[in-house]
């Protein structure tokens, strides 16, 4: 496929004239600074996206990924206020071991009960934020219980730019590396591609979806820190409908929804193209609620555009055949 074609060239395209766009009425918001800021924002759904990409990858979806979030960001809250002198880096390895293990609880049951990830996923979802209310008895964690290192770590600058933006530059970069590079990577895009050939070439199926729902749980635990350390508060409705996002920002990235193709740097530029509308839409004019519409009616056009150059190679498929005949 010509690079011209590559849906990563086009999405990156679609986002620099929407920045263009926006720069000819406010100029301000294509500051680097401002830039700098509108990544910083999205670097949450940037995390959340990469994990839900493998997931797809694999022909399942997880829908728990903000319930898992929400968790584990009301779990580390809790336990900052019983232990205040506990390090960051102590609550970072907690809130990554919350995260796999509700991600592996996922794995286990789409792997070994073989029950449609959909249904896992919303099950759990339902289940980790009924959790929440329970620890919580519905109360809500405020900025002023938190200690102040709790609430620094993911503002702490490091060369001009704040850890969590660091944070997802190297999750971006150890993905690109995971899913070239190694064997479970090409073993997410077999099981995808093609189940029943990735079987006879000797690699487990099940095995290889709970490490995609393993690995997307531990980023969305990750997650789940960082995101109630930023905006310094954690409650039962934390990052309500966020899952959405994640899905829209990895198929807009050219993850197909059958599985079996897509690329990181399209599931980060997905979620860019969301961060980017989500932090215009204010700036023009525009509620700010309309982000769900939004990510609603790309998600439908992105499959859409999938399903179409999918008939379009089977045409061409066919018509080479008749031709050959």
């Amino acid at each position: 496929m010509s690079i011209l074609k590559a849906r990563e060239t086009i999405l990156a395209g679609a986002i620099l004239a929407l920045l263009l766009l926006i720069a000819t009425r406010f100029p301000a918001f294509v500051s680097p600074g401002n830039l700098a800021a509108v990544f910083n924002d999205t670097s949450p759904l940037i995390l959340l996206a990469l994990g839900q990409m493998v997931v797809i990858l694999t022909k399942c979806i997880d829908l728990s990924v903000a319930a898992n979030l929400a968790l584990t960001g009301m779990c580390t809250a809790m336990l900052n206020i019983a232990f205040p002198g506990l390090p960051v880096a102590a609550l970072l390895l907690i809130a990554v071991a919350l995260g796999t293990v509700m991600g592996m609880i996922n794995g286990l049951l789409v792997w070994k009960l073989d029950i449609p990830s959909i249904v896992v996923t919303l099950g759990t979802m339902t289940i980790f934020r009924g959790i929440i209310f329970l620890i919580s008895e519905g109360k809500w964690v405020n900025s002023h219980e938190m200690s102040d290192a709790f609430k620094a770590f993911p503002r702490a600058e490091l060369l001009g730019l704040p850890m969590l933006s660091w944070i997802a530059i190297v999750t971006v970069a150890a993905f690109f590396v995971l899913m070239t590079r190694t064997a479970l990577g090409r073993a997410v895009y077999a099981v995808g591609g093609n189940p029943n050939a990735a079987v006879y070439t000797g690699i487990d199926v099940g095995r290889t979806r709970f490490a995609a729902y393993t690995i997307s749980g531990a980023l969305a635990g990750l997650t789940g820190y960082l995101w109630v350390s930023r905006y310094a508060v954690a409650y039962v409705d934390i990052a309500g409908g966020f899952e959405l996002d994640t899905v829209a920002a990895a198929v807009i990235g050219g993850v197909s929804i059958a599985g079996g193709i897509g690329s990181v740097a399209g599931a980060v530029l997905g979620a860019l193209f969301l961060g980017v509308i989500k932090n215009a839409l204010p700036v023009v004019g525009i509620s700010p609620f309309w982000q769900l519409a939004i990510s609603g009616a790309a998600i439908i056009l992105a499959v859409a555009f999938n399903a179409k150059a999918g008939k379009t190679k089977g045409r061409i498929i066919l018509r080479k055949a008749e031709t050959a005949a």
